[in-house]
């Protein structure tokens, strides 16, 4: 595959992203995706085989598939996996934007994409739900209902950024990564009653 060929699907994708997290993918035709690509509006059938597809090729492009590796994973206690997890996701969030916006469209729509996100985003809770559980086994962790702590858990790493709507009651919202990273750490460890971060 040449680079314009390449050239060319990347600003498809890069268009596809920008306009399914501002519109939603339903909204978003494949005409406004080529506008927004500067290509030919048949080339999303050609490099992709349709809209949907395109969908599929985001995750495949932008998803952080090694977000975790498994070998690393099986060597860490509750509390460093925890801290990991959230460093991780929370550095993809910042990195980008736009595919959180898009898998959190998805989620709240239960989309029939669902599917695809699921296969893709699974490992990820299921490893987060097992390291809340071990801990809370091993006395690190105290918290009552496993599932309560597990969608809090996760709703506060996977939904932080969703400020706009309260921003006038925000007097400084913190936009220092470094600095965001450390107060959701602290707030979700207090949260499951484990005190300071390992």
């Amino acid at each position: 595959m040449g680079s314009e060929e390449n050239d060319v699907k990347l600003r498809i994708l890069q268009a596809a992203k920008k306009l399914f997290a501002r519109q939603g993918f339903n909204a978003t035709t494949v005409r406004q995706i080529c506008e927004e690509a500067g290509a030919n509006v048949s080339l999303v059938s050609y490099y992709f085989g349709g809209k949907d597809k395109v969908f599929e090729a985001l995750f495949a492009e932008y998803f952080s598939h090694d977000l975790l590796k498994e070998d690393e994973l099986s060597r860490l206690d509750p509390a460093s996996g925890l801290k990991l997890l959230i460093r991780e996701i929370t550095a993809y969030r910042q990195r980008e934007p736009e595919m959180i916006c898009l898998l959190q469209q998805e989620i709240i729509m239960q989309s029939p994409r669902m599917d695809l996100i699921q296969e893709l985003t699974q490992p990820i809770w299921i490893l987060l739900r097992d390291w809340l559980k071990q801990g809370r086994e091993q006395g690190v962790f105290h918290f009552r209902s496993l599932d309560h702590t597990f969608i809090s858990v996760l709703g506060s790493i996977l939904f932080h950024n969703k400020t706009y709507y309260f921003k006038h009651l925000l007097d400084d919202i913190e936009e220092d990564p470094g600095l965001l990273l450390e107060d959701l750490t602290r707030f979700i460890f207090q949260a499951i009653g484990c005190g300071e971060p390992v």
